[in-house]
């Protein structure tokens, strides 16, 4: 029987060890601080930002929302991030993608100091990650590990395919997933819509990780039997309900199921973890800049 790995289990577990460690900072004094800063108009991204602040809320991380008008000029974000870098009582800063065309990603990425970059996206945090050094572990790939780990699956010595390299999921899981130590040393193939033969790489895979953005690119036809499948896509499909649209990811669920020995479900698998790993990283921040040494889970 097919085990469907429970994202929101998981990031229940991630998110009590939070509160424990919220407490711990507390006793010292410090209550740790997550900026976000959002700069543009699409509901979406409002929501994102608004589920984050819930979620800092309900852990006991103190939480500041700055809106900055999209059509403001450029330097009208920078000089915000600027204030929040020097501001010692704010610990992780967020920005929220994407932000207007005339703002450049790169200085995006770049203008939050790396102390308190909880996305882990600032040049030097990428680079300490390729080093096996890392600072910060990007959200959703560190809950992607941890999910893994959870489910029992063994990664050393594992053949993993990992479909996307975005600088957000692809990339760094790859890097991770590579690395020595826990939760790494496996062997690693990471393909993207230049891959020919998609197919021919998922079906030697022990763990495929989905993560290209495309609605159920990957089908059961395409794996190999008692594979591991990892769906980091949220894509919206037309459904005649009241929404008027349903979430999948990029794998087709229910023939995938029919040959995976483990799955993650869309919604409900890897986007409650990517948000607990965020509440992990601020908790991190607060206490490697502050001295206070707390037990992270």
């Amino acid at each position: 029987m097919t085990n469907v790995i429970d994202g929101n289990a998981a990031a229940a577990d991630v998110r009590a060890g939070i509160e424990d460690c919220v407490e711990t900072l507390g006793a010292a004094g410090v209550t740790p601080r997550l900026a976000t800063v959002l700069m543009n108009d699409q509901q979406a991204s409002a929501t994102y930002v608004s589920m984050k602040q819930q979620d800092c809320e309900e852990v006991g991380i103190a939480a500041e929302d700055v809106r900055i008008d999209s059509d403001a000029p450029a330097e009208e974000l920078f000089d915000a991030v600027a204030d929040l870098n020097a501001r010692e009582s704010v610990h992780g800063i967020l920005v929220q993608d994407p932000t207007p065309e005339h703002v450049p990603d790169e200085r995006v990425t770049s203008a939050v100091d790396p102390a308190k970059d909880v996305d882990a996206f600032h040049p030097e945090n990428v680079g300490r990650l390729v080093a096996d050094r890392p600072r910060f572990r990007p959200c959703t790939p560190h809950g992607i590990q941890r999910l893994l780990a959870n489910a029992g699956v063994d990664l050393d010595g594992a053949d993993v395919v990992v479909v996307g390299r975005s600088k957000i999921v692809g990339k760094p899981l790859a890097n991770m997933l590579a690395g020595r130590g826990d939760g790494g040393n496996a062997t690693v193939t990471l393909c993207h819509s230049h891959t020919d033969d998609l197919a021919a790489h998922t079906r030697r895979a022990d763990v495929v990780v989905a993560a290209a953005g495309v609605t159920e690119l990957i089908d059961g036809s395409m794996l190999s039997e008692g594979c591991v499948v990892v769906d980091v896509g949220i894509n919206r499909v037309d459904e005649t309900n009241e929404k008027g649209y349903r979430l999948v990811g990029d794998v087709d669920f229910e023939s995938a199921k029919q040959k995976a020995s483990a799955i993650t479900p869309v919604p409900g698998g890897v986007g409650p973890m990517t948000r607990a790993m965020l509440l992990y990283n601020t908790v991190k921040a607060a206490s490697e800049q502050t001295g206070v040494d707390v037990d992270l889970p």
